[in-house]
Protein backbone atom coordinates (compact mmCIF):
# COMPACT_ATOMS: atom_id res chain seq x y z
CA UNK A 1 0.00 0.00 0.00
CA UNK A 2 1.41 3.41 -0.95
CA UNK A 3 1.88 6.03 1.73
CA UNK A 4 -0.57 8.91 1.66
CA UNK A 5 0.97 12.13 0.42
CA UNK A 6 0.19 15.26 2.38
CA UNK A 7 0.24 18.52 0.45
CA UNK A 8 0.30 21.66 2.55
CA UNK A 9 -0.99 25.06 1.54
CA UNK A 10 2.60 26.33 1.48
CA UNK A 11 3.50 23.62 -1.03
CA UNK A 12 0.61 24.56 -3.27
CA UNK A 13 1.56 28.23 -3.13
CA UNK A 14 5.15 27.47 -4.09
CA UNK A 15 3.94 25.43 -7.05
CA UNK A 16 1.49 28.00 -8.35
CA UNK A 17 3.51 31.18 -7.88
CA UNK A 18 2.69 34.77 -6.92
CA UNK A 19 -0.74 34.88 -8.52
CA UNK A 20 -2.00 32.08 -6.27
CA UNK A 21 -0.41 33.76 -3.26
CA UNK A 22 -2.48 36.89 -3.91
CA UNK A 23 -5.66 34.83 -4.33
CA UNK A 24 -4.94 32.91 -1.10
CA UNK A 25 -4.29 36.17 0.78
CA UNK A 26 -7.67 37.48 -0.38
CA UNK A 27 -9.42 34.38 0.98
CA UNK A 28 -7.98 35.10 4.42
CA UNK A 29 -9.50 38.60 4.33
CA UNK A 30 -13.07 37.55 3.56
CA UNK A 31 -15.55 39.15 5.94
CA UNK A 32 -18.51 37.23 7.35
CA UNK A 33 -21.90 38.58 8.40
CA UNK A 34 -24.14 37.26 11.16
CA UNK A 35 -27.48 36.28 9.64
CA UNK A 36 -29.21 37.03 12.93
CA UNK A 37 -28.12 40.60 13.66
CA UNK A 38 -25.92 41.83 10.81
CA UNK A 39 -22.65 41.98 12.77
CA UNK A 40 -19.72 41.77 10.35
CA UNK A 41 -16.64 39.80 11.37
CA UNK A 42 -13.58 41.44 9.84
CA UNK A 43 -10.42 39.30 10.06
CA UNK A 44 -8.27 42.44 10.11
CA UNK A 45 -9.94 43.47 13.38
CA UNK A 46 -10.70 40.06 14.88
CA UNK A 47 -12.77 39.95 18.06
CA UNK A 48 -10.36 40.90 20.87
CA UNK A 49 -13.12 40.83 23.52
CA UNK A 50 -13.98 37.29 22.39
CA UNK A 51 -10.37 36.12 22.43
CA UNK A 52 -9.88 36.28 18.65
CA UNK A 53 -6.79 38.34 17.76
CA UNK A 54 -6.63 40.67 14.76
CA UNK A 55 -5.52 38.87 11.62
CA UNK A 56 -7.47 35.67 12.36
CA UNK A 57 -9.26 34.25 9.33
CA UNK A 58 -12.87 33.25 9.98
CA UNK A 59 -12.04 29.62 9.18
CA UNK A 60 -9.50 29.61 12.02
CA UNK A 61 -11.99 30.73 14.67
CA UNK A 62 -13.01 27.88 17.01
CA UNK A 63 -16.49 26.42 16.51
CA UNK A 64 -17.33 27.47 20.08
CA UNK A 65 -17.03 31.17 19.18
CA UNK A 66 -20.26 33.19 19.06
CA UNK A 67 -21.41 36.56 17.74
CA UNK A 68 -20.36 39.31 20.16
CA UNK A 69 -23.59 41.23 19.49
CA UNK A 70 -26.38 38.65 19.58
CA UNK A 71 -24.75 35.39 20.68
CA UNK A 72 -25.41 33.53 17.41
CA UNK A 73 -23.19 30.54 16.66
CA UNK A 74 -20.35 30.58 14.16
CA UNK A 75 -22.45 28.47 11.76
CA UNK A 76 -24.93 31.37 11.59
CA UNK A 77 -22.40 33.51 9.68
CA UNK A 78 -22.15 33.67 5.90
CA UNK A 79 -19.50 35.24 3.65
CA UNK A 80 -20.14 38.95 3.09
CA UNK A 81 -19.22 40.73 -0.11
CA UNK A 82 -19.04 44.48 0.33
Amino acid sequence: MAAARVVTCATLLRRRGPRSRRRWANLERVKYICESCGFIYDPEEGDPDGGIPAGTAFEDIPETWFCPVCGARKVDFIPWDE
